[in-house]
């Protein structure tokens, strides 16, 4: 037996009111059309289900043995109609972002924050991972959305560039080099220097810029975050060099932040699963980040500039 919706809704509203015209009204139809879901839904439960009573229609015994369980399926029907609305909204979700720490907990904070402003009620969760960790979360599912630089060589992942930054040089309070507007390989020569983890993805503009002025940089210290090399080159250790968007959260240390030419470019994509469509909150998130980025005046002038 398949019972009408519409007809367990006169049903429901017949009961609370007592009158036809008074569910029809409720329900937005006519009278007569009330009329014809009662007889329906009478027809498909084999029993009467109101009687007329000096004017009004009044259960029938089995109608309210029926009423409860109707009540329930009619709640809870209310309550995925609710829930459908509020995924719509925004109003409930989970969105999981992985990413580089320095960029998912330090220069994206504030666009995060921003998101969760305009959704409260939507519940986020940051996952700092490396760079492989990163695109495996993400293709696997196990995060919705994550932050990677580019080249991402990974046909389980579609990503779109959201950030392009240059290569700045971090200085130590009073270092010499903090007098100088733009910093070149030469004037690093012999220059203690922080550097991020050697890799295909973090040191390959850097590197290939030493070789091409001839000389091996003097590596004091590898790190795998730019957090940490900020916070060594605060320290004294030695120069850091690092992509301006990270740098630029760290200068409430007392760092310098300077030019280093040649320039080298650092592109970070938010990268989604390929294999599924993009969940609502995530495409939200995606375009939320796109309006933040595209503010950053960093951004509009590394890609005027081009290359020198």
């Amino acid at each position: 037996m398949k019972l009408n919706l519409r007809a367990l809704e006169a049903f429901r509203l017949i009961l609370a009111t007592g009158s036809g015209s008074a569910a029809a009204r409720q329900i937005g139809i006519s009278q007569p059309a009330v009329s014809r879901l009662i007889t329906r839904l009478q027809n498909d439960v084999g029993f009467d289900l109101f009687y007329r009573e000096r004017g009004r229609l009044v259960p029938t015994p089995e109608a309210l043995i029926l009423s409860n369980e109707v009540e329930t399926a009619l709640a809870r029907l209310d309550q995925v109609a609710s829930l459908a609305r509020n995924i719509g909204q925004l109003d409930i979700g989970e969105l999981r972002i992985v990413g580089p720490p320095s960029l998912v907990e330090g220069s994206l904070s504030a666009i995060i924050a921003g998101f969760l402003g305009k959704h409260p009620n939507l519940k986020i969760s940051i996952h700092p991972q490396d760079a492989e960790t990163t695109r495996e979360m993400v293709a696997t599912k196990e995060a919705e959305c994550g932050f990677a630089k580019l080249p991402i060589d990974h046909p389980g992942l579609r990503a779109e560039v959201v950030v392009t930054s240059e290569s700045v040089c971090v200085l130590p309070p009073d270092h010499p080099l903090a007098a100088r507007e733009v910093i070149t390989p030469p004037d690093l020569r012999g220059v203690p220097l922080v550097l991020l983890g050697q890799g295909p993805v973090s040191r390959a503009g850097l590197d290939s810029v030493f070789r091409k002025a001839g000389f091996s940089p003097r590596v004091r210290l590898e790190t795998r975050s730019v957090a940490s090399a900020c916070a060594f080159a605060a320290h004294g250790v030695g120069v850091a060099i690092v992509n301006e968007f990270m740098a630029r959260e760290y200068a409430w240390r007392g760092v310098h932040l300077r030019r280093f030419r040649p320039r080298v470019l650092h592109h970070y994509a938010f990268i989604t699963a390929s294999a599924t469509p993009m969940a609502k909150v995530t495409a939200a998130f995606l375009a939320h980040c796109r309006d933040a980025l595209k503010s950053d005046a960093l951004q509009d002038e590394v890609l005027a500039a081009g290359d020198d």
